[in-house]
């Protein structure tokens, strides 16, 4: 989702309650490409584990589906409200949600019930947001209060949403005997980004919850959420592999890389061989990197990585089928394409169609990919489970 004024970069990091192996916290986004929209949702089920997490997860999959389908915010929180249950002795919710519904154009709506409040960041200062509290009855006649409110991003903003694991972390300590606080995560994200004003989503993201769990003495004491939607320029990247299938076109593949305003890639020794012949550019064979019986990657003046091809495109897919996070470790061939995949926003996927032989040998393994298919896998999951605007060409 982006256009030639900012794209939106969102990203979540939690850390479950000490002894739970499941977080009692949800967040679920969705990218709506037909309407260059994005909607995330953030969940907090009562108390922790299995059935918080269930409960968050029942909140969060209503609240983003009703938001898919336009309807009022009142009426979706109605809606969840009554279908999950009150605690009889506490008189809360099952579970909490922050719902944050994003256009191409940077308008954000947020709708809140019972979460700490949004913190929007601004020229690394905080903007309060001008809300509306509307207070009505559930199934059980209880007063409950959704707070609604919205506001037209600029490139630079930082929204962050936050669960009660981060605000009330490190209470009881000397130093917080009250939590951590709302207003004090606000201060400290400002201090922090004018040290590091261009950080990533994810490693902002990562801070703040490795900052509470410090709070809390490396135990936490509640399973500890924070996500964070940036506002900023887009970032791209161009991954071409396979050569053409007409050799006349080789030239125009050259020129297209060289001319690229991005990061560049380039997958594949018989790619590599044609852009180092057009362009005139030497490729140095790297030894480091090596993973299984993948090769480590190469390196070619002008472009930030050059690998072998299927087999290299077949192993990040798998690691993004498996669920990665932007800040993956590792230097191997595969880890590098799939950090540098991550880390832009619009990936423009350029794949040749002249058959290789070697990849017509029965004797290969089986699960080994013609490119053609490979690459439409690799952008349907970027795409779709990592909200990437991707663009596939052949050639």
């Amino acid at each position: 989702m982006s256009d030639d004024h900012f794209t939106v970069e969102i990203a979540c990091s939690q850390v479950n309650k000490h002894g739970q192996e499941v977080c009692g916290d949800v967040f679920l986004s969705r990218k709506i490409k037909e309407e260059n929209r994005v909607i995330t949702v953030l969940s907090d089920g009562l108390g922790s584990g299995v059935k918080a997490n269930v409960l968050a997860m029942l909140t969060a999959a209503m609240g983003l589906n009703f938001t898919i389908e336009r309807y009022p915010l009142r009426q979706t929180a109605r809606a969840i409200l009554d279908t999950l249950p009150v605690d009889k002795d506490r008189k809360i919710s099952y579970a909490t949600f922050t719902i944050a519904d994003i256009d191409a154009d940077g308008t954000t709506r947020l709708a809140e019930f019972d979460n700490p409040a949004s913190i929007l960041i601004r020229e690394q200062q905080v903007t309060e947001l001008e809300n509306k509290r509307e207070v009505f009855h559930n199934h059980q006649q209880m007063n409950r209060e959704l707070v609604t409110s919205g506001y037209a991003a600029m490139r630079g903003d930082r929204l962050i949403i936050i669960s009660d694991g981060i605000s009330q972390s490190g209470i009881g300590t000397a130093k917080y005997p009250f939590g951590w606080g709302r207003d004090n995560v606000a201060a400290w994200i400002c201090s922090f980004l004018k040290e590091e004003p261009t950080i990533s989503a994810s490693l902002l993201a990562g801070r703040i919850t490795a900052h509470a769990l410090a709070n809390d003495v490396y135990t936490a004491k509640d399973d500890i959420s924070c996500m964070v939607i940036y506002y900023r320029k887009p970032r791209k990247l161009l991954l071409c592999s396979g050569p053409p299938f007409h050799a006349k076109q080789d030239a125009r593949l050259a020129g297209i890389i060289k001319n690229f305003d991005g990061q560049k890639v380039i997958c594949g020794g018989t790619t590599a061989n044609i852009i180092s012949r057009e362009l005139g550019l030497a490729v140095t064979v790297g030894i480091e990197g090596v993973m299984g019986e993948l090769p480590p990657a190469s390196h070619m003046e002008g472009i930030d990585l050059v690998t072998e091809g299927v087999l290299t495109m077949g192993r990040v897919t798998t690691l993004l089928e498996e669920g990665v996070a932007a800040n993956v470790k590792g230097t191997d061939a595969a880890t590098q394409l799939l950090r540098l995949l991550l880390n832009n926003d619009i990936i423009m996927l350029m794949a040749g169609t002249r058959i290789n032989q070697a990849h017509q040998d029965p004797a290969l393994p089986v699960e080994l990919e013609i490119r053609r298919n490979l690459v439409k896998k690799l952008k349907q999951l970027l795409e779709e489970k990592y909200l990437k605007e991707v663009h596939l060409d052949f050639i």
